[in-house]
């Protein structure tokens, strides 16, 4: 029966440019909801974790979504998906413009824009890992620093929206800006033989699913779940998550605890931006050059990451603050890198989309607390430094998580090796 190989070029850098923009439409609007914090915080008089709700329910909807994403990716396509999580990202941005309450801002912030960014980013990044094989890490690089290139311009642009208009005219047109991802999604073209639902994927020593025959069909494999690999991956996804969404929503708000004016804080998140796009081209290209495991590489630097956040609540200067939000979002660009391709490891490629929406699905727990915790910690001490220690302590602990999922994926891979060489040697004393 006929196979084929993911093409590892070609149409797929058309791919990578379509989930370029897809990240930058999506995760780059996301990251930069902290300048829309006070502006809410202050319209309806409510308290800090209040509004932190809006940023929970859309980071949560983003993770409960992947599972529905994925299934749906399985049954018809990346493009259908992408297009109409388009038009949800879309219609939750100009519905929050009618301003009616904050319940209004969970529903439309909150439900339709994490729904829409959920169906939109899981099927991108799919995308990508089934069209590169050799060159995945840095294809994924390059399409996930579509995130911090519109980051770097938007914290700017969003600022001046609002002073211009309002945080409901900034709203509206970040709104049919977002219109834009179903461009995106007529882009994503599926591969014939690898992206077909009738598929049966045999795996090379690596890991890598590379040959691809249309045999059975695909569904959402829960069995994975079963893999005691991927359950201690969710528990790093659970706690990492918790961590990673708590400093874009109250670094803005720290800084102008410290008396800085409005832009300067914008520029720290620019700033931080440029940093993780540094990060995920450099720690892409590391891993695409294999001098450390994934796994590894991942339990380094969401180590630092972790100590970084726990020492930025010491500064008190604008420039101090710059250094370790520039260190912030570099670490987090490393991690963003590699931490989804990383699922292939555990799972191999024929269980990515599975793997990817159950990883999803479960850091929605972190991603659903982490925020409105350390709101509530802020509401208790009256200090944002309380959401800094917070998210670090999260991260710390989420790469004992990463290590061991290492150890027991290197015992399985030398268990197959030796099995592999068993029978081999059997089959050569046959004959």
């Amino acid at each position: 029966m006929k196979s084929s190989r993911p093409p590892d070029g070609g149409y797929g850098w058309v791919v990578v440019m379509s989930a370029f923009f897809t990240m930058g439409l999506t995760a780059a609007v996301l990251k930069n909801f902290g300048l829309f914090f006070l502006e809410i915080q202050s319209h309806f008089g409510v308290p800090t974790s209040t509004t932190s709700w809006v940023t929970s329910t859309t980071i949560a909807m983003f993770h409960l979504g992947a599972p529905v994403a994925s299934a749906l990716t399985l049954q018809f396509s990346q493009r259908v998906v992408i297009i109409v999580g388009g038009l949800l990202s879309a219609s939750g941005m100009l519905l929050s413009t009618l301003d009616f309450s904050m319940p209004w801002l969970y529903l439309t912030m909150g439900i339709l824009q994490g729904t829409g960014i959920s169906f939109t980013w899981i099927p991108a990044n799919s995308m990508v890992s089934h069209y590169f094989v050799r060159w995945r890490p840095i294809a994924y690089a390059v399409a996930s620093s579509g995130e911090c290139v519109f980051a770097v311009v938007f914290s700017p642009f969003f600022q001046w929206l609002i002073e211009m208009y309002g945080w409901q005219g900034a709203l509206l047109i970040i709104g049919g800006l977002q219109l834009n991802l179903c461009v995106c999604g007529a882009l994503m073209r599926p591969l014939e033989e690898v992206q077909s639902p009738m598929q049966e994927t045999k795996e090379n020593p690596e890991g890598d699913a590379t040959v691809v025959s249309p045999r059975r069909k695909v569904i959402f494999q829960f069995s994975l779940m079963r893999k005691p690999e991927l359950l201690l991956y969710i528990l790093f996804a659970i706690l990492a998550a918790a961590g990673f969404f708590i400093p874009p929503l109250f670094l803005v708000p720290f800084a102008n605890s410290l008396g800085m004016d409005n832009y300067w804080p914008a520029f720290i998140l620019s700033t931080l931006a440029l940093a993780d796009l540094a990060g995920r081209l450099l720690c892409g290209w590391i891993a695409n050059m294999r001098l450390v495991r994934n796994l590894q590489l991942l339990t380094m630097v969401v180590t630092l990451l972790g100590v970084v956040l726990l020492l930025l609540p010491v500064s008190h200067n604008y420039w101090a603050i710059l250094v370790f939000a520039s260190l912030y979002g570099f670490l987090f660009g490393c991690v963003v890198a590699i931490h989804v391709t990383s699922i292939v490891d555990i799972v191999t490629l024929e269980g990515f989309d599975s793997g990817l929406g159950l990883f999803m699905l479960f850091r929605s727990i972190g991603g659903f607390l982490g925020p409105p915790a350390a709101g509530w910690l802020v509401d208790q001490t009256d200090d944002y430094s309380a959401a800094f220690y917070l998210s670090g302590v999260c991260l710390v602990s989420s790469a004992v998580f990463v290590a061991l999922v290492d150890r027991l994926v290197q015992r399985r891979r030398s268990s197959d090796a030796k099995v592999h060489r068993v029978i081999t040697q059997d089959d050569s004393e046959a004959t």
